[in-house]
């Protein structure tokens, strides 16, 4: 079983040719062992091609697949991004609402003319 995600996994090596040891040391705080199952996953499920280079494995992502998925994604679209979008606004209407809501802090100059009363 995997306990982190891959998708991080798969950014990394689509800017470019990507070694085992480069991924563990610069992006994430899991085992070497670790990062190598979920690049297993990847090149199993052919998001992600590997070629050795001396002791090293290099991988990089296969993009066609991912294509095929936005594709097929992409008659979705239209049933969720305006639900997604209604989202966004009344998350920003709560956000906007909590900060009228909340007390502000007086400034130095209402406070001194407070001190004068």
């Amino acid at each position: 079983m995997l306990r982190a995600s891959p998708k991080p996994i798969v950014c990394g090596c689509a800017l470019s040719l990507v070694s085992v040891g480069a991924v563990v040391q610069h992006e994430f705080g899991i085992t070497q062992p670790a990062v190598s199952q979920h690049l297993k996953v990847l090149r199993d499920s052919g998001l992600a091609t590997v070629r050795p280079e001396g002791t090293r494995r290099l991988y990089a992502v296969n993009s066609e697949p991912l294509r095929e998925l936005d594709a097929w994604l992409d008659r979705f679209r239209r049933f969720w991004t305006p639900h997604l979008e209604a989202l966004a606004t009344e998350l920003a209407r709560g956000r906007r609402g909590r900060r009228l809501a909340s007390p502000r802090p007086k400034s130095a100059a209402q406070t001194e003319r407070g001190k004068d009363s």
